[in-house]
């Protein structure tokens, strides 16, 4: 009886873990056809609808820019089948599929006469491919092996048991590859023919239909008798399939059809009407659009840029771009994105506009501003422009230099920018912080600065981020506006309200004012050069590291030019600064805006007053000084002004100062520049009388000068000598007549246990 238990129990755990079994089976088996089932599903027309239909669109004053356009950067339009011209599909389906209404998704008997055909010759004669095998091809492209063979059929197959004939044939002639960036037949009749594929004749129907079997091969407008073969074939074919006679088929190949350009297909601002199309859904597109563009002008920019280039060539320059803006509305009136949009072998079709490169120092204008807005600056601040390190961790030291290698010592803050000073760009953003200015080039607009404040530093004022030429435009553009951001318009009529009035922050027209002084910037980029115009202009230029960019923008009362000069494929130009590359473009645009009216001038800093100032010290003039300028001052420093003292410059400027000739136009005094006052140098034991420290004046003065240490008049009547370090506390003199300079310093004897060697400076201060 057990046993029998036994066995029961067995056989019922056995029956129960079977259909467990099977249970789990058949949940994996629904699943698997779950996900399968897409791949077995019939496709319909819907499914396969081209959503990217034509756009036409037209400049500011009607004027057509172009049309076909989608919005990845193809040409195409999608029609039904009724708007395609009959002798167009006659010639398509002969070309391509003979028998297509009387088959299914393949062509047995071509399938069968093709392997024939093979097995005889040794060689592939002809194909077994159908106009719907194609389709599926268009589809979902796949490897021309047996695996990808097989999908293109399985996929044929599918769209056969979901369309007619005519929904096949429509998705097809609406597809066709037709040479370049052209899809579809309607694109290449309005594009090649300028009319729509309704208005097709034979000859041009024929020649429409031979392009597909290889757009390559037998481009129009390269290859124009290999087309005109593939053409006889083609209509050798509609004979054959009883479309026409032979008498028509002779006439046709004699008849001459011009092929126009592909550019006819958009007239100008390709790389603006393809960034638009891009945009926004289709839902939000009414064709034609009516943009900001003004034809006449875009045409000018864009051969303004092609010639810049031509001039260039031998610089190892080959593309840029220019964006003009209508300071009064924000509105977008010319965009290049590159010199030819159609030249696909020099990467046309990349666009200089939206693309994201370092900019140099074209982001100064801003930080100065900032720093201005804080107080972290006032309008005559002093500078240093002289030898900067900064210790950055986990990194080596940064030691920022300007673009010619020198230094300029104490320079007013009009100057630094003015003549786009590196050094003093740094330590105003040193004041302002990072984070802040960061923050700061969101609110204008710069939404690809996504990093961190770390990942930048100290460099983002210098270009050390990747921003767009539209990014910039809309910077300068509030610049112009006088702090007030406004998005860039591009179509009309647009959405945006007016700008109100309000009051307008001193410190953008602090900002223009400087970018405008023609004076002021001509330390670095002389009276003459072609940033000064014959109009009040506000500028500011930038070159990326490496000679890989560079950039002008600047604006005028009425309008805000941006130009870009570089090459898309990285490689750096050969010595081309911003004032040689992008600088030429942006002059002859500004020229040519303000050709017939010029500009009227800036409105003059608000509620500053200005006074004249030594244009070394920034203080009120003395006798001595030989260079005075005037400045424009906040009301509550006159009190300052009037009770300034003699001026000296702060530590940080001795290294600058012992490099320099003469020290005349900075001071009258005597200026010990080595040691610094409050040093402490170690020497080791045994090494005493046997380390030299350098004493040196500023300068290289021409009078006697006396050294005095610890009130002993030392053997020396130079301004520089070496004294041997000794252990004690001293007192240095320098006197030269009236003149004196006293600094003190500390020599110890180094504890024999540390593991240094020789003697180290250490700076409390």
């Amino acid at each position: 009886m057990k046993r029998v238990k036994s066995w029961r129990w067995k056989i019922k755990h056995k029956l129960r873990y079977s259909r467990s079994i099977q249970i789990i089976l058949a949940v994996v088996l629904m699943c698997l056809c779950v996900r399968l089932l897409p791949y077995f599903a019939p496709i319909r027309a819907g499914d396969i609808a081209q959503n990217q239909l034509a756009l036409e669109f037209s400049d500011r004053n009607g004027l057509p820019l172009g049309t076909i356009l989608t919005r990845d950067q193809e040409h195409t339009a999608v029609v039904p089948l009724k708007q395609v011209s009959p002798q167009f599909i006659q010639a398509i389906v002969a070309a391509e599929d003979g028998s297509f209404y009387q088959h299914g998704a393949l062509d047995m008997q071509a399938i069968i006469r093709a392997m024939q055909q093979a097995i005889h010759t040794k060689k592939i004669v002809s194909g077994a491919s159908t106009i719907t095998m194609q389709l599926a091809r268009m589809l979902a492209p796949s490897p021309r092996n047996f695996s990808g063979k097989i999908n293109e059929i399985w996929l044929a197959w599918r769209l056969a048991a979901g369309m007619n004939k005519d929904e096949i044939l429509s998705a097809y002639v609406n597809r066709l590859p037709m040479g370049g960036n052209i899809y579809g037949v309607e694109a290449a009749a309005r594009t090649y023919f300028s009319i729509p594929a309704s208005d097709l004749n034979i000859a041009q129907a024929s020649l429409l239909a031979a392009i597909p079997n290889n757009p390559t091969y037998f481009d129009p407008l390269q290859h124009w008798n290999r087309l005109q073969q593939r053409q006889k074939y083609v209509l050798n074919r509609m004979v054959q399939d009883g479309y026409i006679t032979n008498q028509i088929a002779e006439k046709t190949l004699t008849e001459k059809v011009v092929f126009q350009s592909r550019k006819r297909g958009i007239i100008a601002a390709p790389h603006f009407l393809f960034w638009l199309a891009s945009q926004s859904s289709e839902t939000e597109i009414i064709s034609p659009l009516h943009t900001t563009i003004n034809r006449p002008l875009q045409r000018f920019v864009e051969a303004q840029v092609q010639q810049v280039i031509s001039t260039l060539a031998a610089n190892n320059v080959h593309d840029a771009a220019a964006l003009v803006i209508d300071n009064h509305t924000g509105e977008v009136l010319a965009y290049v994105g590159s010199p030819d949009y159609f030249n696909e072998a020099k990467l046309g079709r990349n666009d200089g506009v939206q693309a994201l490169r370092q900019p140099g120092s074209t982001l100064k204008p801003f930080v100065y501003q900032l720093a201005l807005e804080k107080g972290a600056i006032r309008p005559n601040t002093i500078l240093a422009d002289v030898p900067t390190h900064y210790a950055i961790p986990g990194a080596k030291l940064y030691s920022p230099t300007d673009y010619t290698q020198n230094f300029l010592g104490p320079v007013r803050v009009r100057l630094a920018l003015a003549n786009s000073l590196n050094i003093p760009a740094v330590r105003v953003l040193e004041k302002v912080g990072v984070p802040s200015f960061l923050v700061r080039l969101h609110q204008l607009g710069f939404n690809h600065l996504k990093q961190t404040p770390e990942y930048y530093g100290l460099g983002l004022t210098l270009g050390s981020g990747e921003v767009s030429l539209w990014e910039l435009a809309q910077g300068y553009l509030t610049i112009a506006q006088q702090g007030k951001t406004t998005p860039l318009v591009t179509t009309i009529p647009n959405t945006q309200f007016p700008i109100p009035n309000s009051p307008v922050p001193t410190t953008w027209q602090l900002i223009t004012d400087m970018l405008s002084d023609n004076h002021a910037r001509a330390t670095a980029f002389g009276v003459d050069s072609v940033l000064n115009l014959p109009f009040p202009a506000a500028v500011k230029t930038g070159t990326s590291s490496n000679f890989r960019d560079t950039w002008t923008v600047g604006f005028t009362n009425n309008y805000t030019v941006a130009t870009w000069v570089g090459n898309f494929n990285g490689e750096p130009m050969r010595q081309v600064s911003g004032v040689m590359g992008a600088a030429p473009l942006w002059n002859r645009i500004m020229l040519h805006l303000h050709e017939h009216q010029e500009p009227a001038a800036f409105s003059s800093p608000g509620g500053l007053i200005k006074l004249p100032i030594c244009a070394i010290s920034g203080l009120k003039p003395t006798p001595e000084c030989n260079s005075v300028v005037q400045e424009y001052f906040y009301p509550e420093d006159k009190i300052a002004y009037e009770n300034q003292q003699d001026f000296n410059l702060p530590p940080e400027y001795d290294e600058w100062l012992a490099k320099q000739p003469s020290s005349s136009l900075i001071t009258n005094n005597l200026r010990i520049v080595s040691p610094h006052n409050g040093d402490l140098f170690l020497v080791y034991p045994g090494t005493e009388g046997q380390q030299k420290l350098e004493f040196k004046l500023a300068g290289n003065t021409s009078t006697s000068v006396e050294w005095w240490l610890n009130g002993e008049k030392l053997d020396s009547q130079v301004n520089s000598m070496f004294w041997y370090l000794r252990p004690g506390s001293w007192t240095l003199e320098a006197r030269s007549g009236e003149r004196r300079d006293k600094v003190s310093f500390q020599v110890d004897l180094a504890n024999i246990s540390s593991t240094r060697r020789g003697f180290s400076i250490a700076n409390p201060q």
